[in-house]
C-alpha cells in the first residue's frame, strides 16, 4: 500500500475535523495566535507520522535556539522533510517552498498559516523579492526553513549543489543557522510501499553571525554544506 495512503486510512475519522480546524485557521490566520496555528499543524504531522509506520529518530535538539530569529538550511530528499522538521521543532516556523506547490491542498493552507513564501526559481526579480521578504521576517523574530538546493535530491542521501543566493538572507539578518540533516527521509513517501522504516533528523550546532562574518554568500554556502555532508557521512549507511 502506498504510505500515504495508510496515514490517510488509519486516520479516516480524524481527516475531517483536523483539516477543517486547519481550513478555519487558514481562512483568516490573522486572528489566531500564531504558535497555536502551528502547534495544531504539528499535530496533523506526527498522527500521520504515527499512522505511517515510521519511526523518526531526532538527534540535537538541544540545539535548536532558545530565541527565535533563526534559519535552518538542510538537505533535501523528498516530501517527508517538512513533516519531520515540523514534528520535532517546537518554536513556531515557516518556509520557503516552490511555487508549484502553492496551490495543492494542505500545502496551501499551512502555508497561509505559517505565511510561508513561495518561489519561483525561474523568475530572478521574485526571488530576489522572497530573500527580501525573509529577511524582514527573520530580524522580527521569526523562524525560517529553506533548501538551499532549491529542489528534492534525485540521489537519495547524496546532496546536490547548493545555491548560494539563498544564504542572504542569514548574511543580511545577522541571525543564527541552524544546520538540519535528513537521512533515508526519501525513502518514505518517495518509494513504493508502506513496511516500516527508521529515518533520522539532526538538529546541528548553530552557526551564530560571528562566526560567518565577513563571508560571502559563497562561502556560507559551502560552509553549511560541509557540516551537512559530515553528518551525512558519518551516520548514513549508504
Amino acid at each position: 500500500m502506498n504510505r500515504l495512503a495508510l496515514m490517510v486510512i488509519k486516520n479516516i475519522f480524524r481527516v475531517p475535523g483536523l483539516y477543517g480546524k486547519l481550513c478555519k485557521y487558514a481562512k483568516n490566520p490573522e486572528n489566531y495566535p500564531e504558535q497555536e496555528m502551528y502547534d495544531h499543524i504539528r499535530k496533523i504531522m506526527n498522527v500521520a507520522i504515527a499512522a505511517g509506520n515510521v519511526t523518526l529518530e531526532v538527534y540535537g535538539s538541544e540545539h535548536i535556539p532558545a530565541e527565535n530569529g533563526f534559519v535552518m538550511y538542510g538537505n533535501h530528499q523528498g516530501l517527508f522533510d517538512v513533516m519531520a522538521i515540523v514534528s520535532a521543532m517546537p518554536h513556531s516556523m515557516s518556509a520557503v517552498y516552490k511555487i508549484e506547490l502553492k496551490d495543492i491542498p494542505l500545502i496551501r493552507e499551512i502555508a497561509a498559516c505559517v505565511k510561508a513564501f513561495p518561489m519561483d526559481r525561474d523568475d530572478v526579480r521574485q526571488s530576489l523579492e522572497v530573500i527580501r521578504s525573509v529577511t524582514k521576517e527573520l530580524q522580527a523574530g521569526r523562524n525560517y526553513l529553506i533548501y538551499p538546493e532549491g529542489t528534492r535530491s534525485k540521489n537519495g542521501n547524496v546532496m546536490g549543489d547548493f545555491h548560494h543566493g539563498s544564504f542572504r538572507c542569514a548574511i543580511s539578518a545577522k541571525c543564527p543557522i541552524l544546520p538540519v540533516v535528513v537521512i533515508d527521509t526519501y525513502k518514505v513517501l518517495d518509494q513504493k510501499g508502506s513496511k516500516p522504516i527508521t529515518v533520522q533528523l539532526h538538529f546541528l550546532p548553530p552557526i551564530l553571525p560571528e562566526e560567518y562574518a565577513g563571508m560571502k554568500t559563497t562561502q556560507l554556502a559551502d560552509l553549511v554544506k560541509s557540516r551537512i555532508q559530515e553528518c551525512l557521512d558519518a551516520n548514513s549507511k549508504e
